[in-house]
């Protein structure tokens, strides 16, 4: 198994009934500002912990859903929106399950996050009952030292597949087994180290006991005269160029197409970079990075050298949006005819499907950065053979 991002969990619920203080008590820090005025929290605010048996999380405290402030709207909107990029929610309320928090819990079972509830300040309530709704519920309260019944509640209902995920290499690749992966260090790579992707994908191959050779392009023809690779994984970016080095006979793929199995859906990928065919002048396009970076306006992927592939391979005068990190989609996307997803080392599993799901139910064709590369470059069937 291969562990890739922290899972992130949503503490949700009421102004006032204790959220911050459930993030504070959790992470043993005063990570959240706690204060008896309502709507101390106006932004999610995010901490990173380690839990035992889990690993390394993401908290996210947010605002009260029924803030009714000026900017009550905005806030609450912001809340609803980090439902999509968490694996698991935790609803708390304190005297009485109403209808905010079912209202919550309506959210979570539409977007299908798993949720438990915490009945907090339970020193000065009543016990809840032991399950509301089909969900569980914990008792807590921040004057309680012990932790233990929350953390283990969060054991329970964290999803396995928000931590780990089945072999990157979808068991074609075996112990002892040669892997070369090819890494250009460009303008664009990182000074003094690899790339995230690049370096799970070595993770992964040690996990696996096989050998990986790691060179740049101009070393391929060497490397490949030496070695019989089982596989070859490059960078899409140079795709062209390690395509008419590599023999036929010998597998390729690229890093971009390997995390697209794990990092979202991997047949929805492939439908929708067949549509790229179709694609006519004037139609929309919209890239979508899943992280902030420094765009390099000569060598930027995203922003640059695919929308520049995209239009001399299909002869088309296309129109490129471009929407960074997790902001969140624009409501009406019946105007896109293609959405363009980056490989998301920097975000979860979860918050990948959240979009392209949405993108698929409102018809909308997705396709991955390193198919609609291969693609361009007229190797899609062969980079994509070995997954599908």
């Amino acid at each position: 198994m291969v562990k890739l991002n922290r899972p992130h969990i949503g503490i949700f619920g009421k102004m006032n009934v204790g959220k911050s203080s459930l993030i504070n008590a959790l992470t043993g820090q005063n990570t959240a500002v706690v204060a008896a005025v309502a709507g101390t929290t106006t932004d999610p605010v995010k901490k990173n912990m380690e839990i035992l048996g889990l690993g390394p999380v993401t908290l996210i405290d947010t605002a009260g859903v029924d803030d009714a402030s000026a900017l009550g709207g905005q806030r609450i909107a912001k809340t609803r929106e980090v439902l999509h990029q968490i694996d698991l929610a935790i609803i708390v309320f304190t005297d009485k399950f109403a209808a905010s928090e079912k209202e919550l819990a309506a959210w979570c079972r539409l977007q299908k996050v798993p949720y438990f509830l915490v009945h907090n300040k339970a020193d000065l309530f009543p016990p809840a009952p032991k399950e509301i709704d089909g969900a569980e519920v914990v008792e807590f309260s921040n004057t309680w030292p012990d932790t233990s019944d929350l953390l283990e509640a969060i054991l329970r209902n964290m999803p396995q597949k928000a931590y780990s995920h089945d072999d990157l290499f979808g068991g074609f690749i075996k112990e002892k087994d040669v892997v070369l992966l090819v890494m250009p260090i460009d303008a664009s790579a990182p000074e003094g180290r690899l790339i995230l992707p690049q370096v799970q994908t070595l993770r992964a191959l040690m996990d696996l006991h096989a050998v990986a050779i790691c060179v740049q392009p101009q070393e391929l023809p060497k490397a490949l005269a030496e070695y019989t690779p089982k596989l070859v994984v490059t960078d899409s970016q140079v795709f062209a160029q390690v395509n008419a080095c590599v023999p036929p006979q010998v597998p390729l793929t690229s890093f971009s197409i390997l995390f697209s199995r794990v990092k979202g859906d991997f047949d929805l990928f492939l439908s929708g970079t067949r549509q790229i065919a179709h694609l006519q002048d004037g139609d929309k396009v919209l890239v979508l990075e899943s992280c902030t970076h420094s765009v390099n306006v000569c060598d930027d992927i995203g922003r640059v050298k695919l929308p520049a592939l995209l239009q001399k391979k299909t002869g088309r005068k296309l129109h490129f949006e471009f929407i960074t990190n997790l902001d969140p989609l624009p409501e009406n996307l019946s105007g896109y005819k293609l959405v363009l997803q980056c490989g998301g080392c920097m975000v979860t599993r979860q918050q990948i499907l959240s979009r392209i799901h949405r993108l698929a139910r409102a018809g909308v064709p997705v396709s991955n950065y390193g198919m609609a590369i291969a693609w361009c470059n007229g190797i899609f069937e062969r980079v994509t053979e070995i997954f599908r």
